[in-house]
C-alpha cells in the first residue's frame, strides 16, 4: 500500500540553494579580504606583545643585583685551588681555608667585576673587600654552600 502524500523519489533529490537573489552559486569570502584580516590580526598581536612585554628600564639597584648574581655564578662554577667543589665552598669550609684564600678571592672578584665596582664577600668565617656605604644602592647575591651562605654585595663608588 502506498501513501499518496509521500514525495516521489525524484522530489527528494538534492536541490541547490537559490539564496535571496535566486542564483545557484554559494557565497564566499574573497581571498584578499581573508588575507587582510589575517594580516591585521598578526600586526595587532605583535603590537600588543611589544606594548605589554616591555618592562620599566632597569634601575641602579637591579643592575647592581645582576652584577652580584653574575659574579656569584662565576665563582660558584669555578674549580677551587685545592680539593673542594668550588671556590666559594672552599672559602666557606673553615677559618683556615678562608684565611689561606682571602687574597686570591679578593683578586678574583675584582677581576670578575671589573673596574668601577666595589664589593664585599661575606662568608661564615669573615669578610673580603670593603663595607658598603650606608644609603647607597647595593646589589646582593647569595650562594648557599654546605658550610653556610656566601653573600656577595656590589656597589658603585
Amino acid at each position: 500500500m502506498t501513501d499518496d502524500t509521500s514525495p516521489s523519489s525524484s522530489e527528494t533529490r538534492w536541490r541547490p540553494f537559490h539564496g535571496s537573489r535566486g542564483s545557484t552559486t554559494r557565497a564566499q569570502l574573497s581571498l584578499p579580504v581573508v588575507e587582510a584580516a589575517i594580516g591585521v590580526g598578526l600586526l595587532l598581536s605583535v603590537t600588543v606583545c611589544f606594548g605589554v612585554g616591555l618592562s620599566a628600564p632597569p634601575t641602579a639597584q637591579t643592575r647592581l643585583d645582576s652584577h652580584a648574581t653574575d659574579a656569584a655564578a662565576v665563582l660558584a662554577a669555578e674549580s677551587p685551588r685545592h680539593a673542594d667543589r668550588s671556590r666559594l665552598v672552599e672559602v666557606a669550609r673553615s677559618a683556615a681555608t678562608f684565611e689561606r684564600e682571602r687574597d686570591t678571592l679578593r683578586r678574583r672578584v675584582a677581576t670578575v667585576l671589573g673596574d668601577g665596582l666595589l664589593f664585599v664577600v661575606r662568608t661564615p668565617h669573615g669578610l673580603v673587600g670593603d663595607r658598603p656605604p650606608p644609603g647607597d644602592p647595593v646589589g646582593r647575591a647569595s650562594v648557599p654552600t654546605c658550610h653556610g651562605a656566601v653573600v656577595i654585595e656590589v656597589w658603585r663608588p
